[in-house]
C-alpha cells in the first residue's frame, strides 16, 4: 500500500471544524431573549476612524437577566455606540446614563423567534456550504494526485470515503448545533 503524499485529512477535518466554529459563534450572536453579551459581538462601532468590535470600546456585563449594561471606556464614544447599537438589527433602544449603556432585552413574540430560527437556517447553511468547499478541494487534490501517478486508482477512492465520512459527520454536528439553537430561540 503506498503511502499518500501531499493528502492530509487532516487538515481537511481542522477546516471543516473551523466552518463549524464559526457557525457557533455566529449562532452565539442571535437573540434569544435573554440578555447575554454576546448579542453584541457582531456589532462594529465607528471609532477613531476605523470600525472596532464592540469589545474593543466598552464592557458588556450582564446585571440582571434581561439587562445587558455597557460601560464605555471613553466618553467620547458614548455616541458611536448609541448608533452602532440602533442600526444594529437587534431591534433594542438603548438608554444612556452617563458612561454606561443600559439594553433591556424585550421578550420575543412568535414573529421575531420565527425570524431568528430563520437567520439561523441561513447561518447553517453557510457554514455546510463551507463544509461542502473543503470536501470538493479533498475530492480534486486526491483526483489529482491519482492522474498524476502519485496514488492509485483504489488508494483515491478510500481516500474519497474516509473523505465524504468525516464530511457527514461535520454535516451532523452543524444540524446538531442548529437543533440545540433552534429550542433555545423558541423557549418562551
Amino acid at each position: 500500500m503506498a503511502t499518500l503524499p501531499e493528502f492530509d485529512l487532516s487538515d481537511i477535518k481542522r477546516r471543516m471544524q473551523g466552518a463549524v466554529t464559526a457557525l457557533k459563534g455566529d449562532l452565539g450572536s442571535l437573540r434569544t431573549g435573554r440578555a447575554t453579551p454576546s448579542i453584541l459581538d457582531p456589532i462594529q462601532v465607528d471609532a477613531y476612524g476605523a470600525k472596532m468590535p464592540m469589545s474593543q470600546v466598552a464592557t458588556v456585563s450582564v446585571p440582571e437577566p434581561r439587562l445587558l449594561s455597557i460601560s464605555v471606556w471613553d466618553r467620547g464614544m458614548i455616541a458611536a455606540v448609541e448608533k452602532a447599537i440602533r442600526e444594529s438589527d437587534l431591534g433594542m433602544n438603548p438608554q444612556t446614563e452617563g458612561q454606561t449603556i443600559r439594553l433591556r432585552v424585550p421578550e420575543m413574540n412568535e414573529q421575531r423567534r420565527k425570524e431568528m430560527v430563520k437567520v439561523a437556517h441561513k447561518y447553517t447553511e453557510e457554514s455546510r456550504i463551507a463544509v461542502r468547499h473543503v470536501r470538493r478541494d479533498g475530492l480534486d487534490h486526491l483526483k489529482k494526485l491519482e492522474k498524476d501517478g502519485a496514488i492509485s486508482e483504489d488508494d483515491e477512492k478510500r481516500q474519497a470515503a474516509d473523505v465524504q465520512k468525516v464530511t457527514d459527520q461535520h454535516i451532523a454536528e452543524i444540524d446538531e448545533v442548529l437543533a440545540s439553537k433552534e429550542k433555545e430561540i423558541m423557549q418562551v
